[in-house]
């Protein structure tokens, strides 16, 4: 297998502040992460490192820092055009949908990279067709690569947790980041 170099920095965090009230959750965390480099934020029960995800993914503004993503500042950004710029997130708290098989959910994950429009996709004809067609086979492979092959149908309701946190994390994986927050 080839190895990969710790290439440049693909996301910034400088001075990131983030008050509830007067519960100050982040007070000026900086780092970075550099491509193909795999970093962990550690520290006990409400340290705030979910908080700092948050941030990151769009999901909270901080009150002041700047986050930079490939040398694109970003603030005040939903977690859409986060998710648009490259960033990937799974949930401490799984956020799947509990009724849908783990193909479907999975699947929520290539939404972005769909280039055909919601009435195309509901008629399923044409481009649309062989579009799906193409997210389904790069979907497969993530089943297979997390080997959950024999649940592809099975509504991840019925999963138990690990099996539901590996559902989650395919979804992520679908959605080919640049940066994967793992939560």
């Amino acid at each position: 297998m080839a190895e990969r170099r710790i290439g440049d920095v693909i996301l910034e965090v400088k001075n990131i502040s983030l008050s509830f009230g007067g519960v100050k959750a982040l007070t000026d965390i900086s780092f970075d992460v550099r491509e193909h480099e795999i970093r962990a934020i550690i520290g006990p029960n409400g340290a705030g490192k979910s908080s700092m995800l948050n941030c990151i993914n769009g999901v909270y503004t901080p009150q002041q820092g700047t986050i930079t993503l490939r040398g694109q500042t970003f603030d005040h950004m939903n977690s859409r055009q986060v998710a648009e710029m490259g960033i990937a997130r799974t949930f401490q708290n799984l956020a799947l949908f509990k009724g849908m098989n783990v193909i479907d959910n999975i699947m929520s994950g290539r939404n972005l990279k769909m280039k055909t429009n919601l009435f195309q996709q509901a008629i399923r004809w044409g481009a649309a067709e062989r579009e799906e067609a193409e997210h389904r086979a790069f979907v497969e492979r993530i089943i297979d690569f997390l080997e959950i092959q024999a649940h592809r149908k099975t509504p991840v309701g019925r999963l138990p947790y690990g099996l539901q946190k590996r559902v989650d994390l395919g979804r992520a994986l679908a959605m080919e980041p640049q940066v994967l927050l793992l939560d």
